[in-house]
């Protein structure tokens, strides 16, 4: 068994390379775990570099020099930031703040609605039951609002530090943007010279990661207005805000377009009751989700790595239980890491098993 697994090992292990990459990975996740809160202005810019990225390219191919691309880029960013921040924001704590007042007045015409079904049907709904599971959605929405409006006045542990990286990520996104090759030289400098291995692993990573950004900030954008002009036709409440959210769920694949269910058939059961209009907003529901699905999300991330439903759960609850809302944006792009460090150990196995058939052949 001894002699199994040093075979096993001296062949995966062996090489160089092998090594080097290991000790990348391992720098890289330990960085992040230890001092991950500390960086997330870096990583936040960096994300907002690889979307910005693809469009400072785009300006290249128009013969405009990479310094003035990058400032006619920056200076779009910084000014689409500034009025999201004046214009969007003020619109969400107010929608937050009407949900709350509201909220009693919801709840009422809720167990009102109950009340009248336990009429119609006796034998089928107990009245207890009903008292109890209102009394429960009550409390569990008055808790959630209340997290709400504190995150709302409060996040970012306060709001000078808001303030700072509301400073610190812009101009971390122009230096990213403009110093990227002199950023990637020094860190090179850092490393041994012979890194084909990390280099191919680097090369497919980064072009994944790249893709997923772009295309997952763009798919947010997407469900977040088609949602807002569904939602806003059938006149639900709280449009912008619950349209927010779902365009925010798309970044936990399955899981957060599964949740957002039931706080949209609530808004809808609490405005109308159990009529046909409440039916029709999580039908309208499901056919965004399933358009997404099988159309938007595919079109926007096509050039990303196929992973398997399973691999794409099971890196979200690791890198969700790991490090919060980034793990969870960031779980499919980690994923491709961990496919493409296993595609490139195994071509590296290959490459060395090679010479050895081919030798003992002759």
């Amino acid at each position: 068994m001894l002699a199994l697994f040093q075979t096993w090992f001296k062949r995966h292990f062996s090489d160089p390379q092998i090594i080097i990459l290991i000790f990348l990975l391992l720098s890289s996740f330990l960085t992040i775990l230890f001092f991950g809160s500390m960086l997330i202005p870096v990583f936040f810019s960096i994300m907002i570099a690889y979307l910005l990225e693809g469009i400072i390219k785009r300006l290249e191919q128009f013969k405009i020099q990479r310094k003035a691309s990058v400032i006619i880029v920056t200076t779009l960013f910084v000014t689409c930031l500034t009025l999201t921040l004046i214009g969007l924001l003020p619109l969400l704590a107010k929608q937050v703040a009407m949900f709350v007042q509201e909220l009693p007045s919801m709840l009422g015409k809720g167990q009102k609605s109950l009340s009248n079904l336990f009429e119609q049907y006796p034998e089928l709904i107990d009245k207890f039951q009903i008292d109890a599971f209102t009394s429960a959605i009550a409390a569990e929405l008055t808790n959630q609002s209340q997290q709400l409006i504190s995150f709302s006045l409060a996040s970012v542990r306060s709001f000078i530090t808001l303030i700072v990286y509301l400073v610190l990520v812009p101009l971390l996104v122009f230096f990213f943007l403009k110093d990227k090759a002199t950023i990637l030289n020094w860190l090179a400098a850092f490393l041994p010279d012979d890194l084909e291995l990390s280099t191919k692993v680097w090369k497919e990573v980064n072009l994944q990661i790249a893709n997923y950004v772009r295309g997952k900030i763009w798919e947010i954008l997407f469900i977040w207005g088609i949602c807002y002009s569904t939602f806003a036709l059938f006149e639900l409440k709280f449009t912008l805000l619950i349209s927010f959210f779902v365009g925010l769920s798309v970044i936990i694949p399955y899981i957060g377009a599964t949740i957002l269910v039931l706080p949209i058939a609530l808004v809808a059961f609490f405005q109308w009751g159990f009529v046909a209009k409440s039916a029709y907003v999580i039908g309208a529901y499901g056919i965004i989700q399933a358009l997404d699905g099988n159309l938007i999300s595919p079109l926007l991330l096509s050039e990303v790595v196929d992973l398997h439903p399973v691999a794409i759960i099971v890196s979200v609850l690791i890198f969700g239980g790991l490090w919060g809302v980034w793990g969870l944006f960031l779980a499919i792009p980690l994923a491709t890491i961990v496919q493409a460090v296993i595609k490139a150990w195994r071509s590296m196995g290959t490459t060395r098993d090679t010479p050895e058939i081919e030798s003992s052949g002759q």
